[in-house]
């Protein structure tokens, strides 16, 4: 897991927070001037002109659907007043907030998009447990994912977050990342959330699923979330192939106990896989 990804992992999962090269530099494990050269390195950009260039797109996405509030954009992307903020936004965009917002389209802009994580194959993959689960219910932020956007991910746990005190009838503290209802273009739904006891309280604006009861491979990922699609690749296209079991149609999700900490996104996961004879 190198620093560059880790940073990355850090950014999209935390970009409505407050955020500095020190802290960027910690979580990446080297210092202030090693993350500089080593992001710039791997994607091309200074990591501090990445964050901007992300919340600035993000700012004006939100323009374009009609957000009324310059000014509590301006300090959602860290700018301390709306003059800030519009210059910023000018220098990025060659454009106004104002003119984003009513135009209701962002097709002109050059937005900033998530950068892809590692998507390598890990070295090596231990091998699973197996385990049935009884049928329970899963509750909280969900998104369509599609081929070409998994690196919003990160940022769907940062809505966790910010929300999950408002999901009713949670049932413990584990938290699940749940892939269901995919596509043969590979699409898929993603749910970033909690297990609950019932949905009838349940806010609409939160995705729910059950899941049923199955048999799953369960995998342990022991290294920094970032590199999560590491081992996803090898499951899928090393051990699964070579098991002699097959997938089965259900939902495959990440499970995150208490011993993972999403502030540094260290502590380890699970990956539980469904799977048939």
């Amino acid at each position: 897991m190198n620093p560059a990804q880790r940073a990355l992992w850090y950014v999209e999962s935390h970009l409505a927070e407050p955020m500095t090269l020190d802290e960027i530099a910690a979580i990446s494990g080297v210092s202030r001037f090693h993350i500089v050269r080593a992001f710039a390195a791997a994607t091309g950009l200074p990591v501090m002109r990445y964050v901007r260039a992300r919340r600035l797109s993000e700012a004006a996405r939100s323009l374009a659907n009609g957000a009324p509030d310059i000014l509590s954009l301006a300090l959602e992307a860290d700018y301390g007043s709306h003059e800030a903020f519009t210059r910023a936004f000018r220098d990025q965009f060659g454009t106004t907030p104002e003119a984003v917002r009513a135009a209701q389209c962002t097709g002109h802009l050059k937005l900033q998009e998530p950068i892809l994580m590692d998507s390598t194959i890990a070295d090596k993959l231990a091998a699973p447990r197996f385990e049935t689960t009884r049928a329970f219910l899963v509750a909280g932020i969900n998104e369509r994912i599609s081929c070409d956007n998994g690196a919003a991910i990160p940022g769907l746990w940062q809505r966790f977050h910010q929300e999950v005190a408002d999901i009713p009838a949670r049932v413990g503290p584990v938290a699940y990342g749940v892939c269901c209802n995919s596509d043969d273009a590979g699409n898929f739904d993603y749910i970033a959330g909690v297990e609950v006891a019932d949905f009838s309280e349940l806010p609409r604006r939160f995705g729910r699923i059950r899941i049923p009861e199955q048999r799953y491979a369960v995998f342990t990922h022991a290294d920094h979330v970032a590199s999560i699609r590491r081992t996803v690749n090898a499951i899928w296209n090393q051990w699964l192939p070579a098991s002699g079991l097959k997938a089965a149609d259900a939902p495959n999700f990440e499970r995150y106990d208490e011993n993972f900490d999403p502030a540094t996104g260290n502590g380890g996961l699970e990956i539980w896989i469904p799977v048939r004879d």
